[in-house]
């Protein structure tokens, strides 16, 4: 992407036509508090042994031009100090990105053999703050600008000194590959003129590496017109003196300044001198090969971007060329804060163009289910508004977004094969975040299903298993996948709805928590099977062998039709059912008991009650089962306590399937049950 490098020229860019500058895109929220964080010796400032001091003399007899800015300028000029830029401080990042870009282009001059001005002088942006006398400084030793230059590209919108520069690149370099070949990043240039959002006054003195050394000084109030003379001593590049209004003094103070540095600027290419201290001192690791940067190195770039003080739990480094041109550096770290009850986690990775950010902590890069994934993206490939802070092609956004969506389930799903421990250390830590994405995110569900993690009947206790390995062990003949929700594991293997699944010895998956219905609910078919709850599933079960007295044909037509009279007002009808061995009765077509939660919470927030009705279901019996027999021949007997003992039956049912929402209600029934058995006792 390009940019007119107009301001950019403003900034230093120079030559004969300016260089661009990409709007950038947005980076690391992880980095806003970073500037505190106290970092290791590699990353520790470090002093430069010498200053940049260049003496740009005039005087009073020297000539000076006079022009009047174009009504498009003006009105450019009026824009940016009052309309584009929400936030002042960007200004140093704009001017910043402007000199790095002209460092760039000198760069480029020096690879194709051209005569430049001071090539020993080396490269690198210094920037001066004097709070007495109010004003900022900003220089470097790029390619500079010419009288020409200075007024064409700071004078004018209309000549475009970026398009200009990759134009003749193409004609006179058509081969070249160099970083300044490709790196011109932004069409607009307009960044010098954020200068004067904070500055009454502002001065640019410029010397072409392209030229005879003469220098001038470009001088405006923003007003409506500027004036260039020439100066004395000039060395090469671009210096801008801003003079700051009173309201922006603080522009004027070091630490200030440093701050607005480190959040937007802290991984250019050139070295940043602040009063003599180099700043910038963080390595943008995304730009480097992955063999090239040391596990310590990322490590510490972890803590440092993502302001944490655990070690990643996994790395992903990757860079990109189609459909969108990135450069990407993603970590997951060992834990979280989200478990704890604390806030919920902002998104973690940020924006940046040619290593100056964008956005910081972008909620468009991921979704927002990843948002545990801390990093950096650095793109050119999408533009963005003149101020490079609202992106204005939204569909380029959501396919970086698709990209790295995918590019990161992908190497999850690779981890997880490559190191199943590791994985499942990081499913136990992370799952909450896959499930919420399996819930929320349609597009990728069948990439996020494979990541899924639980116990499962056919295994030891604490050990998962993935969906496909489910697949790969059941029968080829089986088109469902069997779930079942229970607190826990003992008392899912208790539950009524497992005896069925140990009478067939099919393997059911065993989830937890009510969230993982939903998942489940929400994976609803995985690899062509589809993914059914224990509670639903019609089980073909033979029935039991085993000696025991049963109820005849008859007497189990008499009992379910007095049950379904005795219960008419919770259930729709009784059956009798081979799936039970152990348990007397179970409860089926119900709505499972995390759904009911869900329309609790709902109805609470009503101003309803806390506690609801079950809405009626179907009540199966065991035929075999001693409280069956024995409540059959009881109700010719004591038909009133039959009843009572049927309600406790059903009941217990409910209390099976999760439908007794406070065990309170079953006391009174108990009691009169506890009574009615002493009683008994005593007669005999």
């Amino acid at each position: 992407m390009l940019r007119s490098s107009l301001q950019r020229t403003a900034v230093s860019i120079a030559g004969k036509a300016a260089f661009p500058r990409n709007l950038h895109h947005a980076t690391f929220r992880a980095l806003s508090s970073m500037n505190a964080q106290p970092l290791t010796s590699s990353v520790a400032s470090r002093r430069m042994p010498t200053l940049m001091v260049r003496a740009f003399s005039t005087a009073d007899s020297t000539p000076v031009d006079r022009h009047e800015f174009q009504a498009e300028t003006r009105q450019l000029l009026d824009i940016v100090t009052h309309s584009i830029y929400t936030d002042k401080e960007v200004f140093v990042r704009e001017l910043i990105s402007n000199a790095s870009d002209a460092l760039e282009k000198f760069r480029h001059h020096q690879a194709v053999g051209a005569t430049l001005l001071t090539p020993e002088i080396e490269p690198k942006i210094v920037i001066t703050t004097d709070v007495a006398a109010n004003t900022l400084t900003i220089e470097d030793t790029g390619v500079g600008m010419s009288k020409e230059e200075l007024v064409q590209n700071l004078g004018t919108i209309a000549r475009s000194g970026s398009k200009a520069f990759l134009e003749q690149l193409k004609k006179e370099a058509p081969t070249e590959t160099t970083a300044a070949a490709t790196g011109i990043i932004g069409k607009f240039g307009v960044g010098f003129y954020s200068a004067f959002m904070v500055a009454d006054k502002v001065e640019v003195y410029s010397a072409s590496a392209l030229g005879d050394g003469s220098g001038h000084v470009w001088t405006s109030d923003g007003s409506g017109s500027f004036e260039v003379r020439a100066v004395n001593n000039a060395g090469r590049g671009s210096k801008i003196v801003m003079h700051m209004k009173e309201s922006c003094k603080d522009f004027a103070k070091p630490e200030r300044v440093e701050s607005i540095i480190k959040k937007y600027s802290n991984f250019v290419a050139f070295p940043i001198l602040l009063n003599g201290t180099e700043v910038n001192v963080v390595q943008a690791l995304w730009t480097k090969d992955s063999k090239d940067v040391t596990d310590e190195q990322y490590t510490e770039f972890y803590k440092f971007i993502a302001n944490a003080f655990d070690d990643p739990l996994y790395r992903l480094h990757f860079k990109a060329d189609a459909p969108l041109e990135l450069k990407t550096l993603f970590f997951i770290g060992s834990t979280h804060t989200e478990k704890f009850g604390y806030a919920r986690l902002e998104p973690g990775v940020s924006l940046y163009s040619r290593k100056v950010l964008i956005e910081r902590h972008s909620p468009d890069i991921l979704p927002d289910w990843m948002r545990f994934v801390r990093g950096v993206v650095d793109s050119e490939d999408l533009p963005l508004s003149l101020s490079r802070e609202k992106m204005q092609d939204s569909r380029l956004l959501a396919k970086m977004k698709d990209v790295l969506t995918r590019r990161i389930l992908k190497f999850l799903d690779e981890q997880a094969r490559k190191e199943p421990e590791k994985f499942d250390k990081f499913f136990a830590e992370f799952g909450q975040f896959i499930k919420e994405g399996v819930c929320m995110d349609f597009q990728n569900k069948a990439g996020l299903s494979k990541l899924l993690r639980y116990e499962s009947s056919a295994l030891d206790a604490g050990k998962t298993t993935s969906l496909d390995e489910y697949v790969s062990r059941s029968s080829p003949d089986q088109n469902e996948i069997y779930y079942l929700c229970a607190p826990s594991r003992e008392l899912a293997l208790q539950s009524p709805y497992y005896e069925a699944f140990k009478k067939t010895k099919k393997e059911v998956l065993l989830v937890y928590h009510s969230m993982d219905d939903f998942v489940m609910n929400s994976v609803g078919e995985f690899n062509s099977r589809k993914v059914v709850s224990a509670e639903a599933a019609k089980l073909d079960v033979q029935e039991d062998s085993e000696h025991g007295e049963k109820l005849s044909d008859e007497d189990a037509n008499l009992l379910t039709a007095w049950l379904g009279l005795k219960l008419e007002s919770s259930v729709t009808k009784v059956e009798i059912t081979n799936r039970l061995h152990d348990s007397p009765a179970v409860v089926t077509d119900h709505e499972s008991a995390s759904v009911r939660r869900m329309m609790q919470m709902v109805n609470q927030t009503q101003g309803g009650s806390a506690v609801m009705p079950a809405s009626k279901h179907v009540l199966q019996i065991n035929p075999r089962h001693p409280i069956v027999v024995k409540l059959n021949q009881l109700r010719t007997t004591n038909e009133e306590l039959a009843a009572k003992v049927a309600a406790q039956v059903h009941t217990n049912a409910c209390l099976s399937a999760g439908l007794v929402e406070d065990g309170r209600v079953m006391i009174g029934d108990l009691n009169y049950l506890l009574e009615e058995l002493l009683t008994h006792s005593l007669k005999n």
